[in-house]
């Protein structure tokens, strides 16, 4: 980081020095890293600092499946606004436990997000393969979310969240070979637009952006695809992220029971109306992200059975109606 970014990070901690800072993560595609910054003289130790710097050379940039597309870029540039005008006007409004943001800067092509260390305050943990129990927890999470944002309009956030939706993939969607799913893909995306209930969804919730705490409560990170949507793309996209696919479709109404358990009870008062819109919605949520990886990475490990079977069904609905 320059001087300007330091001196900022001082200020906004009340620190004296930064004494050392270490690469917690490179963001995707080289856009610059997650850092942990340490200081002294001030209240907090260390803070998580989410520096994005646009690379130089876009000709250069590393993607893992190839998609390296000015379309792609674009997409980026928005996320990183999108997450700085979250932290400012809307993480305070969460029920779901995620880091304070203790400031945001920007100097000329670049952003800081000077966040809450969740390893400092107990969420230290990550998981892997998480029990029945830390399932349930993160689902718990995602019903505090949704219903903390019911109905809220995305103003400066995405206008449709998730990183996958159609708008924003049309690249993968003509990569589709499947020419029943590619037809399909309009009317899917229909369905979860048009829903009645809207909420805000985290759009990226995949077990990777959940920290864990030895007392069994969690926090989650990584809000660059906030925008409105029915709250089933954050619940299939997270369940596609950590379960096997025998798991997906045994554990399938566990898993929603469990779900709208948690967000009645979150919500001011009882919605029954909501609880049946989204629950007819989980299937198509599910086939709306397994038509985006079709395109994207047809040998993906999510692209199984389960979500072949959901897809197909749904397609013969909407081809039969």
């Amino acid at each position: 980081m320059n001087s300007y970014f330091t001196a900022k990070i001082l200020q906004a901690t009340h620190s004296v020095r930064i004494t050392k800072t270490e690469t917690i993560q490179e963001l995707w595609s080289g856009y610059g890293k997650i850092l942990r910054v340490y200081l002294e003289g001030g209240a907090l130790s260390q803070v998580v600092v989410k520096h994005i710097a646009t690379p130089k050379n876009l000709q250069n940039q590393y993607h893992p499946r190839g998609w390296n597309t000015n379309i792609g870029h674009q997409r980026k540039l928005k996320s990183y606004k999108v997450e700085s005008e979250w932290y400012a006007s809307y993480s305070k409004q969460s029920k779901a436990r995620l880091p304070k943001c203790i400031g945001i800067e920007n100097f000329e092509n670049e952003v800081v997000i000077i966040l809450e260390d969740l390893n400092l305050s107990g969420y230290d943990l990550r998981k892997d393969t998480p029990s029945w129990q830390e399932i349930s927890i993160c689902l718990d999470w995602l019903a505090a979310f949704h219903a903390s944002f019911l109905q809220v309009p995305p103003k400066g956030l995405w206008q449709e969240g998730t990183y996958w939706h159609l708008a924003t993939r049309t690249e993968e969607w003509e990569a589709i070979t499947d020419a029943k799913l590619k037809s399909a893909a309009i009317a899917i995306d229909q369905k979860l637009k048009s829903c009645k209930y809207q909420t805000l969804v985290h759009g990226d919730a995949k077990l990777a952006n959940f920290c864990f705490s030895a007392n069994g409560t969690i926090a989650g990170v990584d809000f660059q695809y906030v925008g409105a949507g029915c709250g089933m793309k954050d619940v299939a996209y997270f369940i596609s992220s950590c379960l096997l696919e025998k798991d997906c479709e045994r554990l399938e109404t566990q898993i929603l029971d469990q779900y709208f358990r948690c967000l009645q009870q979150y919500l001011p008062q009882p919605n029954l109306e909501l609880e049946k819109e989204w629950r007819s919605l989980y299937r198509v949520a599910w086939a709306d992200f397994h038509r985006f990886l079709k395109g994207w990475s047809p040998q993906h490990w999510k692209v199984h059975s389960y979500s072949s079977k959901v897809c197909n069904d749904l397609i013969s609905t909407i081809y039969d109606t």
